[in-house]
């Protein structure tokens, strides 16, 4: 890390600035990339950042799921903050900061350096000069079927095409992979945990498309005509295309269109909104995605409620949390739909349960000590769906206090499953409803409640999302997570996470569960529990005995009954 510094600042001069600004996205703008300047720079592998290498100092913005965790790894060389210190940033002023403008939106840099600092925009990305990136492999790009899908392309272009008439624009530019895969229902093998397929894509008023990548990745959707030659373009071929294309304006995106794509499509057109309805359309699952989504989340219960019953009843040997991450990861693959996992598994036992995205590694993790408790944040990628599950077990009788704590984030989380979505339909005001049991007590935790998930895309999806800020209304067919917890630094974290789709019976909205794993019992204070709670946990692991049992040997049966 400190020999890329120092490269990097002997750069400085060269350029002609003060400091260097390096983001964790790529040009995709995606969560989870196989790129990871950030990480280079500043040994930080969270999933969000951001660094800004000064001439004597170094600084690193991230959020409150990384407070623990980004000491750790990049304390000893970084000045670290909350980005919400980030906005108009003056911790440091009158400087000439440089950026890839490939990996920032112009609202970006706008919210967070031009109040107090200049901007120089810098083409070669310096990360990349210091320390070559390795090309991603061309992984050909597939199609799904629409019995999988549940909707055809045309529709969903149809959509777009509507939506371009209504704001009076010529076309739009689809800049996130994953807009795109829905879109044309295609993915990829572009991201190291989500089948995203790095590609843009045009689409105009008259529904005519163009997607944007490389000729090598799409060459199975062109064999098979999914899209046609007059539909495909080289990426190196945009520039001269776009310039190419007869109108007077463009809509973009305000997230993922990047400062480079935005003067490219500014040098001729008027780009008149900054809002891809993708997204909104995206995360209304239609009944063909629940459907997959709920077979996905069967076989993902089978694997986690195998894992949990072995860690607690068979296994009498000392593990790592890096062999219990393996383990895990053993079960899901007893099915022969499944993929890989969703995200890198989360599994920290004592201590390390309160770094709350910990990343257990061979060389750094604990053994599972029996006295402890342990946080195990997992998912997969199946043929077709996505999970993402949260189980906080315990090996041992546990103190009054951590029982009572974990009853308070179980509440919590019953309250969010509970919700009356037709009185409380945004995410902020469900957030509350997540929290009030533990703010009872002065406790809390830094993340949100809860966060969107795509249909076998990727894990984290917006923009409906349950924390303190978001109003986006809930709607029928949306999946969140439903994952209030508790961090004690050098102690333990406790987490309980299921996913949950919104569904509507007699005009009315609910939650109904997708997630078919066991909460833990062994840490509930039964007497901090109402009838009507003690009744939908009842209720809850009812449905998941019924669900998953078929496919558990007589003993994980048995085991799993006991839970009734």
């Amino acid at each position: 890390m400190k020999k890329y510094i120092q490269k990097l600042r002997k750069e400085f001069k060269k350029y002609k600035i003060d400091g260097y600004v390096i983001p964790k996205n790529d040009g995709y703008f995606t969560e989870y990339s196989k790129i990871n300047r950030l990480k280079i720079i500043s040994n930080f592998s969270g999933s969000a950042g951001l660094a800004v290498i000064l001439k004597s100092k170094n600084y690193l913005f991230t959020d409150g799921r990384y407070t623990i965790q980004s000491q750790v790894e990049s304390g000893k060389n970084f000045k670290i903050y909350d980005f919400e210190k980030l906005i108009n940033c003056s911790l440091f002023k009158n400087l000439t900061l440089g950026i890839d403008p490939k990996l920032f939106t112009s609202s970006q840099v706008k919210k967070f350096f031009l109040k107090n600092n200049k901007i120089k925009y810098i083409d070669k990305n310096l990360i990349d000069k210091i320390k070559k990136q390795r090309e991603s492999i061309n992984i050909p790009f597939f199609s799904l079927d629409q019995n999988i899908a549940g909707e055809s392309v045309s529709s969903k272009i149809s959509k777009i095409s509507k939506y371009l008439k209504k704001n009076k624009s010529d076309y739009i530019f689809i800049s996130a992979p994953e807009n795109v895969a829905w879109i044309l229902n295609i993915r990829g093998g572009d991201g190291p945990n989500s089948p995203i397929p790095n590609s843009r894509l045009i689409i105009s008023k008259s529904k005519k498309i163009l997607l944007i990548s490389k000729k090598q990745k799409c060459k199975k959707l062109l064999k098979n005509k999914v899209i046609k030659n007059n539909q495909f373009l080289d990426i190196n071929k945009l520039t001269d295309k776009l310039l190419k294309l007869i109108g007077n304006n463009f809509i973009i995106d305000d997230k993922t269109c990047s400062i480079f794509f935005e003067n490219l499509i500014n040098s001729k057109f008027k780009i008149i909104s900054r809002e891809d309805p993708t997204y909104l359309l995206k995360a209304i699952k239609n009944k063909t995605e629940i459907d997959n989504m709920v077979d996905a989340h069967i076989l993902d219960g089978v694997a986690l409620t195998k894992f949990i019953y072995w860690i607690k009843k068979i296994n009498k040997n000392t593990i790592t949390e890096v062999e219990a991450a393996k383990k895990l990861e053993s079960f899901r693959k007893m099915s022969k739909n499944f993929l890989y996992p969703s995200f890198d598994t989360i599994a920290g036992s004592g201590k390390n349960g309160a770094i709350v995205h910990y990343r257990a590694r061979n060389e750094s993790c604990r053994n599972i000590n029996k006295k402890d408790i342990f946080l195990c944040d997992s998912g997969g990628q199946y043929k077709y769906g996505t999970t993402d599950v949260t189980r906080t077990i315990c090996f041992s009788n546990q103190s009054k206090n951590i029982k009572n704590i974990f009853t308070k984030v179980l509440k919590g989380h019953i309250a969010v499953a509970t919700t009356n979505i037709n009185k409380d339909n945004i995410g902020k005001k469900i957030d509350i409803r997540a929290r009030k049991f533990l703010i009872k007590s002065n406790l809390d935790y830094a993340h949100g409640t809860g966060h969107g998930v795509g249909f076998f895309l990727n894990v984290h999806e917006g923009p409906q999302s349950i924390n303190k800020i978001n109003k986006v209304k809930i709607k029928q067919g949306m999946i969140l997570s439903n994952e209030p917890g508790y961090y004690k630094k050098d102690h333990f974290g406790i987490r309980i996470e299921n996913l949950v789709y919104v569904e509507k019976k007699n005009g009315k909205l609910f939650f109904k569960n997708l997630t078919m794993a066991p909460i833990e019992k062994d840490l509930i204070n039964y007497d901090l529990l109402t009838v009507s709670e003690k009744n939908y946990l009842f209720k809850y692991h009812f449905e998941v005995y019924s669900k998953i049992s078929k496919f558990l040997n007589q003993n994980e049966k048995s085991w799993l009954a006991s839970f009734i």
